[in-house]
């Protein structure tokens, strides 16, 4: 088995009202449920802040406010899967939650060493 990064890319617009906020979330929760259960949840990740953090330019370490590049979409959170594959790994993100709000899943093979 092969370990991939999920990047939970999501619009920078609020996802609604905190009643769909929480409705939405539970979704999450059952996804990941899902993905442990059929032995493919490496590391569920950690959602990120949506506020600081740093863009470091060098390495003499100067460094920008970010953490973000220009985009309209943000990084919300990550998470590890294992899969034997990139298409095992695409086809398990069917039916995640993230795409309600508009979002993608980048998808990055974690190189072994």
């Amino acid at each position: 088995m092969n370990e991939f990064v999920y990047l939970f890319r999501r619009p920078t617009q609020s996802p609604g009202s905190p009643q769909q906020m929480q409705g939405l979330m539970q979704r999450w929760q059952a996804w990941f449920k899902d993905l442990e259960k059929k032995g493919h949840l490496a590391n569920i990740g950690q959602p990120l802040e949506m506020k600081g953090g740093a863009v470091v330019t060098n390495g003499k370490g100067s460094f920008s406010d970010g953490p973000y590049a220009e985009t309209k979409d943000i990084v919300g959170g990550y998470s590890v899967i294992t899969a034997k594959d990139l298409e095992e790994a695409v086809a398990l993100t069917k039916g995640h939650p993230v795409f309600e709000m508009g979002g993608m899943i980048e998808i990055r093979p974690i190189m072994k060493l």
